[in-house]
């Protein structure tokens, strides 16, 4: 049994409210320890924090999602820094920037965007970032406000290029199920030329499911696959991978109750 870190997992999904429990225990059997949950806007905010008091081993951050952008007010931000105040939360997220649909409103993400960096300068931490089709923008703002806090990158797909960029400012690069894909051949190509010292397992669950379970709902129960192809993609032990991925996701999201 491996000891591993799902670094995105959103159990307080819907998707969920039938077994979530279930989901969790068995997860905790597959060697799960540690479960980060992110939130997409404040109306889930309670739901995560109180998922985070239900079991130690579930770590929320709280955020404004950016595909989520025409659900959020402006007063969420001050909503946002209050709950920083009040309640743990091991980083600011799930936020970035999605610009893969040509009618979102960019500038009103980019406004959310800058303001909870802001806010994470502020309270010293990290970022969970949520990047389509927008990766120089979010590169080009981080730099701009001098972000220095670090985090992780969601399911990351770009080139190597890009992906020094993100670690020169301190994140790690999470992989998931789309990794088990066969013919993922770039990110089978970025995953194994990365520095393992910058590489974390996520499920994105339950969105973002790997190939044996495609069309079906994604879980925390899987992320043993990721690790597994990742290991044999690197022809490295599944024991050296999961120790580092674990170090890093302690590292990165300072995981600690």
């Amino acid at each position: 049994m491996h000891s591993i870190i799902d670094t995105i997992c959103h159990i307080d999904d819907s998707a969920f409210d039938q077994d979530r429990s279930e989901v969790i225990e068995n997860s905790q059997k597959q060697g799960v320890d540690k479960i980060v949950v992110p939130s997409i806007t404040f109306s889930n905010w309670d739901k995560v924090k109180q998922l985070g008091s239900d079991y130690d081993f579930l770590y929320p951050a709280f955020g404004l999602h950016p595909m989520f952008v025409s659900e959020h007010d402006k007063g969420d931000i001050n909503e946002l820094d209050n709950y920083l105040k009040d309640y743990a939360s091991v980083a600011i997220g799930e936020i970035g920037l999605d610009f893969y649909d040509q009618e979102s409103d960019r500038s009103r993400q980019e406004w959310f965007f800058e303001q909870q960096i802001d806010l994470a300068i502020a309270h010293d931490m990290p970022l969970i970032l949520h990047v389509r089709k927008a990766h120089a923008e979010v590169i080009s703002q981080l730099k701009e406000s001098n972000f220095k806090c670090g985090g992780t990158v969601h399911a990351f797909n770009g080139s190597i290029e890009l992906a020094n960029e993100y670690i020169k400012l301190g994140f790690k690069l999470g992989f998931g199920g789309m990794l088990t894909n066969p013919n993922a051949s770039n990110l089978h190509k970025l995953a194994s030329e990365l520095p393992l010292n910058a590489i974390v397992l996520e499920t994105n669950a339950p969105d973002l499911s790997g190939i044996k379970h495609k069309g079906e709902r994604n879980s925390p129960e899987y992320l043993p696959e990721v690790l597994a192809d990742l290991a044999d993609i690197r022809a490295e032990t599944i024991d050296r991978i999961a120790l580092q991925t674990s170090l890093n996701a302690n590292e990165a999201l300072a995981l600690e109750k």
